[in-house]
């Protein structure tokens, strides 16, 4: 009788938990939809945005209240692989039309500290070794790089590189791309050089890793990249011609996201130099803006193609956005159609 009796006073005595909320996880139901969506709700069949052709794009939706918050992507033939800022991971196959196939869900196996709470999966950048496969992530707060295998199933190793130790807890390895030459580009989101007099200049901090910087955490430079006024970088790609091409990303009160791409040449990256990146789209009223995080670059034919996806953080403001755009030939110096 006492042994009962404790077990139906257990809940009434004993403290309710305070401690950091559990990290959402994805439901055993793999269950979201793609709806079509112009790139100017003003102008339907307005198809241009700066130097890219919009190709369409869709609105990402799920009964799952954990889906979405996507920081990253990788794109391989039809094979799409989101990655969430809370290690989540979604997988589908996209045709032609925008038809989705063979829906996954999964998580991260392994990160910096336990995975109890969201900042312990605070996944930001993602790359791919093109001669094995595997996938480097960035995640910030422990300001650190995880490698794992092509399928996100095992932890091949990790670093924690001495440079990056200072970045913001919330600001670091934001963005990050893998060179032709097997270098690899960490850009700070928010983290800038401190003056002679203490303050916080402009730039943000940015490493370029002589290989992965997983085996070789300390080797490589420091430099400063110069995103657009206000505006912060948000993921990198390479493109096609070696340059790089920079997703930046600002917020306004009350409550905007715009962002804007740039092109970096890799010629102009040395220790300690100021890099600015040339502009060639803005994403802002009246066409599609939101908290775009993630972008990459395929080859389709002769077309160079971006795809990028946007954070919405999980909130009914924001949306889940996966589009679709050609590049101008010009802008890789081929001559247009």
């Amino acid at each position: 009788m006492r042994t009962w009796l404790l077990i139906l006073l257990l809940p009434v005595l004993t403290p309710g938990w305070d401690g950091a909320s559990r990290l959402g996880l994805l439901g055993p139901k793999v269950d979201f939809t793609a709806t079509p969506v112009a790139l100017d709700a003003s102008d339907p069949a307005r198809r241009t945005v700066g130097r890219l052709t919009y190709l369409g794009g869709v609105e990402l939706k799920s009964p799952d209240p954990v889906f979405g918050g996507f920081s990253s992507l990788t794109v391989e033939g039809r094979r799409f692989t989101l990655l969430s800022d809370g290690g989540n991971i979604v997988r589908f196959d996209l045709d032609g039309r925008w038809g989705i196939s063979a829906r996954q869900f999964a998580e991260l196996p392994g990160g910096p500290d336990t995975g109890w709470r969201k900042r312990d999966r605070d996944s930001e950048s993602i790359i791919v070794d093109p001669a094995t496969g595997d996938r480097s992530i960035g995640f910030e707060f422990a300001n650190a790089i995880w490698r794992y295998d092509r399928d996100l199933t095992r932890v091949c190793r990790h670093a924690a590189p001495r440079a990056m130790r200072k970045w913001n807890e919330n600001g670091g390895p934001e963005a990050m791309v893998r060179l032709a030459d097997g270098a690899t580009i960490v850009f700070s989101e928010t983290t800038r050089p401190k003056t002679s007099t203490g303050k916080r200049g402009a730039g943000r901090i940015a490493i370029r890793f002589a290989g992965d910087p997983t085996a070789r955490p300390n080797a490589g430079f420091r430099f400063l990249y110069m995103p657009p006024a206000d505006y912060d970088p948000s993921d990198a790609a390479l493109l096609p011609d070696g340059r790089i091409l920079v997703l930046n990303r600002a917020f306004t009160f009350p409550f905007n996201f715009t962002a804007k791409l740039t092109i970096v040449d890799p010629k102009a990256i040395r220790p300690g130099e100021r890099v600015r990146g040339e502009e060639i789209a803005t994403f802002a009223a009246p066409v599609l803006h939101d908290n775009f995080e993630g972008i990459a670059v395929v080859r389709e034919g002769d077309d160079t193609v971006i795809w990028m996806v946007s954070d919405d953080n999980q909130l009914f403001l924001q949306r889940s956005l996966l589009l679709k755009f050609r590049l101008d030939p010009a802008v890789l110096g081929v001559p247009g159609r």
